[in-house]
């Protein structure tokens, strides 16, 4: 019992404590000091302190206390409790790194020439974070908790939704923020949501192979001796030629994508070959959960 509590602390909270500071510190070192903005209702957090001066780890905890009411039913009350768990995190390690650029224990990136730079790494950090956070079931509320019904009920990219609502907040900024702070604050949020969904998707990416020949057999023995990866023969027909055929199906990471290759021209050089992209792989010589 112990060491099942010890282990969801591990693979759940854990990560998304260490998702929700990184994004806390892109928020604080990058985008504030720049006069960058953000989306959702951290962009409107970080206004409101260019406007009065309201610390983003008071307007963060207020602002989300409706759309937790919104949550409530559509995403269950374990998903609310990590949700919840998300804000409480970013509203400590906000006033955590406030705290610390007020005492001067570190210096925020602060640039006039190099904006840039700081759009990088804004998109990179707040991307990172809220990347880790989403992976592990987690959200740090605010149009995360919408992005995650719309996700569930339409099957719609996390990265994206929140990419198109971040352009309508964002924009109604430039009544507040020269247009060139705008501008790179899209930048920022479009390597946000690239990154994002990287983390979602993309950190174990593949490749699968299909591959249409007359020798399958000999290929398929090939990759599993030489590979030692997973083969799977389909049954085919050829529409023109009307002969049974066997497809050979595998997935192998993309250090291996050549070497699949090689094999398969050296038995079969007319062989057909489809590689498609795979984003996430589950099971023996691949992520397990």
């Amino acid at each position: 019992m112990k060491s099942t509590i010890v282990q969801r602390i591990w693979n759940t909270f854990l990560p998304i404590t260490v998702g929700t500071a990184i994004f806390a510190f892109g928020l604080i070192y990058f985008i504030m000091p720049n006069q960058l903005m953000e989306g959702g209702v951290t962009g409107i957090t970080v206004l409101l302190n260019y406007a009065a001066g309201i610390h983003p780890s008071i307007s963060t905890l207020v602002l989300n206390i409706p759309l937790f009411i919104i949550g409530w039913r559509a995403l269950g009350m374990k998903q609310l409790a990590l949700s919840f768990y998300g804000v409480l995190n970013l509203t400590f390690f906000l006033w955590l790194f406030e705290r610390a650029v007020s005492m001067h224990w570190i210096l925020p990136f602060q640039t006039s020439n190099d904006f840039i730079l700081a759009t990088l790494y804004a998109g990179v950090t707040v991307g990172t974070g809220l990347g880790i956070v989403f992976r592990f079931g987690g959200t740090t509320g605010g149009v995360d908790i919408i992005a995650r019904i719309a996700n569930r009920k339409f099957g719609i990219s996390m990265g994206q939704f929140i990419l198109i609502l971040d352009i309508f907040i964002i924009g109604a900024a430039l009544f507040y923020i020269p247009k060139e702070k705008i501008l790179y604050t899209l930048v920022a949020v479009f390597i946000s949501s690239k990154v994002i969904d990287f983390i979602q998707e993309g950190a174990y990416a593949a490749k699968a192979f299909t591959v249409v020949s007359d020798h399958s057999q000999e290929i398929a023995d090939a990759i599993t001796k030489e590979m030692e990866r997973g083969v799977t023969l389909i049954p085919a027909v050829g529409a023109y030629s009307r002969s049974q055929k066997q497809m050979v199906y595998c997935v192998v990471s993309r250090t291996e994508i050549r070497r699949f290759k090689t094999i398969v021209k050296t038995i079969d050089p007319r062989a057909f070959i489809v590689v498609n992209d795979v984003h996430d792989v589950l099971g023996e010589g691949f992520r397990e959960e």
